[in-house]
């Protein structure tokens, strides 16, 4: 498949650490939520455009293989549905909930430079039918990546989540984040006590720290970076002592949620907005601008008032002088 001649999709930047800490190119595991087509209609499509073959795996489930990007699941999200059989009762409410629960895309962990290959399916997907946000007030589908981390330890880690917390309402505000999604639970911005933490002339010194301050302050996974599935690989039991663990995956990865899915718009790639992550990285590695955004956000939080608003301006004033 071929990108749509009205699709022009920003070129794909790197990670300023491209390879993990063992010398391995970092991978990405990438999940896309959509309306407009059924299970195996995406599948299909996924096959066509990427090579390998579509299958059935159980009602409303349905796996790719052998693709050039490692093997793709097709269904719908939502655990209860996929309980259901596939006739009869089971299957007119499947149907009947097509217009509220996405149909969700989940690949395989590929690598960063393959994105734009992907980007070609998503196209070939909306050439087909596949909706996104933006389609009907209801819905609230979005992108989740799934980037490797460099390496466990607190040095790589703890930079990247202090980078995010305070770039995260600028880039909310570039993002142009759909408003019917803000009503909904799972992409609440990190609260600003976490912030101040992190920020503060005294942030956590250790991965113990980090993790007891994001677990006592931010114990969610509705959040826009869910840094959960890491501190579960790193110290499962800590987790598992604040949270529920039936949705937390223990994982090298950090889980961004993106609330939009915009599939079916010209404008709108996931290297666009791949892009917004590589930003938050090359910040993290940026040891003076790092300082300079802290000091400034202690500053902002001393003011009289202090709206999310006047920070992202902040920010992205920062960033600009910055040549980012």
């Amino acid at each position: 498949c071929r990108m749509s001649l009205t699709s022009n999709p920003p070129a794909l930047k790197p990670l300023p650490t491209p390879r993990t800490a063992a010398g391995e190119p970092r991978h990405v595991g990438i999940e896309i939520e959509f309306s407009g087509l059924d299970e195996e209609h995406a599948a299909r499509v996924l096959a066509t455009c990427l090579g390998g073959s579509a299958e059935q795996d159980r009602p409303g489930f349905w796996n790719v293989t052998g693709t050039e990007l490692g093997d793709f699941e097709c269904y719908l999200d939502s655990r209860p549905l996929q309980k259901l059989d596939s006739e009869g009762l089971g299957k007119h409410l499947r149907e009947l909930a097509r217009s509220v629960v996405p149909l969700e895309i989940v690949s395989d962990p590929i690598e960063v430079v393959q994105i734009p290959a992907l980007d070609r399916a998503l196209q070939a997907l909306a050439d087909a039918g596949a909706t996104g946000t933006r389609h009907g007030v209801l819905l609230g589908f979005g992108v989740h990546f799934n980037p490797e981390v460099v390496s466990l330890k607190f040095s790589d880690i703890a930079p990247v989540l202090t980078a995010y917390a305070l770039l995260e309402d600028h880039l909310r505000r570039i993002a142009g984040i759909d408003l019917s999604r803000r009503l909904l639970p799972w992409v609440d911005p990190y609260p600003r006590s976490l912030v101040d933490r992190l920020a503060s002339a005294n942030p956590p010194s250790n991965m113990t720290e980090l993790m007891d301050t994001y677990l006592e302050l931010a114990p969610s996974r509705n959040h826009g970076l869910d840094m959960l599935c890491i501190f579960a690989e790193i110290d499962h039991d800590r987790v598992a002592r604040e949270m529920d663990m039936e949705q937390i995956q223990s994982r090298p990865t950090y889980h961004w949620r993106l609330p939009d899915c915009r599939i079916d718009e010209a404008d709108w790639s996931l290297a666009k907005e791949w892009n917004r992550w590589v930003l938050v990285e090359r910040v993290s590695e940026n040891p003076a601008l790092m300082a300079r955004l802290k000091a400034a956000w202690r500053d902002h939080r001393a003011s009289l008032t202090t709206l999310r608003s006047d920070w992202a301006g902040q920010v992205k004033h920062i960033l600009q002088e910055a040549g980012l």
